[in-house]
């Protein structure tokens, strides 16, 4: 215990994620006195661990997959080698260079905020006071919670010799061969990562297809290309019986029916699930209960069950989302210290992976929306739009499901280069309430990847027998 007096404040924050800074910075700029506690760098897991760092990898898997084909367009080069010293060079260069100038830090510093970085884990000492491994001690009048989450580890014998997609990304050489076990988005972005930078990878799913949560033609169509690129898959095999160390790295030993088998690799990550960063917060002592599910439970207003204490992000297992987390940094903070009682807006939410192929989704899958809705369906294959065999990128589709009574837009899906970007300009759409022949009246340039949703727009518009509508890729045709 700290024998100084604890420094008062009007709202501290714990985490310096997406969800922290935003919180920190609207409460800045309300005029409270904040600080800002993070227990290693500022920017969180997803400027340091998460979204920046393993899209620069994907970026680099993307400009070897250009470079493989610059001879089709005429210009010869040697063979491209991934130098992977110098790639992880680069991310810490990219993760640096956003830390300093893409988060939010000079707004928070603008505005007052005391941030206190590298403190280690934050706990509560009594309702309104923390204390850090650091010793800082800090007592407020509100706190809010952005300590976010970390990955689900397996329980079973040898799980210590495993992984996580943390320390995959933290490798300092590319491992000959890795199991992935996990074929959710995070698994299928080290699967697909890693493959392009000449790992054999084995991807394993205890479900009957990866990407359980996309719509089922995208899952298959993934799974299809992933496999085309030399991706073992193994879909419905079973459960793991233990990990054991060999010369070569790790043996996976898994059961089906009865029946024992097992797999080899140099590494194994897995990527089961995510849970919530609350180990070392002493969350009693603050009043501050969890849910079944080990998340932080809060109201519609981002409040705990200790009125003056609310959580956003992650760590309460909503919407786990940089632009989400985002949102509800804003709404916490400003309940927290106005009193008032705004709720995280509703609006579609996109949600996309860097894989090869990308994949994105917005709105309801086609098996959802059958279930309250009658719909129609139009899917356009990337092998007949103008843009993408331009680019030889002629893998994937666009698929928009639409409610044949009202016209609206359901949901959008894609499959293919482009296909996050296509979606953000479908999830536009939707957030403007506009009906699908609405969209197809939107003159999208020509030749572009956007231009593709105006294309399948039409399509929809068409099939609804509507005649007053633009022909929006009119000279690809409909």
């Amino acid at each position: 215990m700290s024998s100084t007096p604890d420094k008062k404040v009007d709202v501290i924050v714990i985490g310096g994620g997406p969800a922290g800074m935003l919180a920190a910075l609207r409460a800045g700029d309300l005029g409270a006195k904040t600080a800002l506690v993070t227990r290693d760098e500022f920017g969180g897991m997803a400027a340091n661990d998460g979204p920046v760092p393993v899209r620069t990898l994907a970026h680099a898997a993307r400009l070897l997959r250009n470079a493989r084909q610059l001879n089709r367009y005429g210009i010869a080069t040697g063979e491209a080698k991934l130098d992977y010293s110098r790639l992880l060079a680069r991310v810490q260069e990219v993760v640096k260079d956003v830390r300093m100038h893409s988060t939010f830090r000079k707004q928070i510093d603008s505005v007052g905020v005391d941030v206190h970085e590298g403190c280690g884990v934050a706990g509560f000492v009594d309702p309104h006071t923390i204390e850090t491994e650091s010793g800082l001690r800090l007592n407020g009048d509100k706190v809010i919670i952005c300590t976010g989450g970390m990955n689900r580890r397996l329980t079973v014998p040898g799980s210590e010799l495993t992984a996580t997609h943390s320390d995959a990304w933290a490798l300092t050489s590319v491992p000959e061969s890795i199991i992935v076990v996990g074929g959710g988005a995070t698994g299928a972005q080290v699967a697909s990562i890693f493959n392009a930078f000449g790992s054999e990878i084995q991807l394993f799913q205890t479900g009957p297809r990866i990407l359980p949560t996309e719509d089922e033609e995208v899952s298959a169509a993934v799974a299809d290309l992933f496999r085309a690129s030399g991706i073992t898959i193994r879909e419905n095999f079973g459960a793991i019986d233990s990990f054991e160390k060999t010369s070569t790295g790790t043996r996976m030993y898994f059961s089906k029916d009865g029946k024992q088998e097992y797999a080899d690799a140099a590494l194994v990550v897995t990527a089961i699930g995510w849970v919530a960063d609350v180990d070392g917060l002493h969350l009693g002592n603050a009043g501050v209960e969890t849910n079944a599910r080990g998340y932080i439970q809060v109201d519609d207003f981002l409040a705990t069950s200790a009125p003056h204490v609310f959580a956003a992000g992650d760590v309460t297992g909503r919407m786990m989302l940089v632009p989400q987390a985002i949102q509800d940094g804003f709404v916490a903070a400003t309940n927290a210290y106005k009193g008032t009682r705004l709720t995280p807006s509703k609006q579609v939410v996109p949600v996309g992976s860097f894989t090869d192929p990308e994949y994105a989704q917005v709105g309801l899958t086609e098996t959802k929306a059958r279930e309250a809705h009658d719909i129609v369906t139009s899917t356009i294959n990337f092998d007949s739009t103008a843009r993408t065999i331009i680019d030889g990128r002629t893998n994937g589709f666009c698929k928009l499901i639409a409610d044949r009574e009202t016209r609206k837009i359901l949901g959008v899906h894609v499959v293919g280069e482009r296909a996050v970007e296509i979606t953000q300009v479908a999830a536009v759409a939707m957030a403007a309430n506009m009906c699908v022949d609405e969209l197809a009246q939107v003159p999208l340039s020509f030749p572009t990847y956007a231009g593709v949703l105006g294309r399948v727009a039409a399509m929809s518009t068409r099939q609804l027998n509507l005649t007053t509508h633009w022909p929006a890729s009119g000279v690809e045709g409909t």
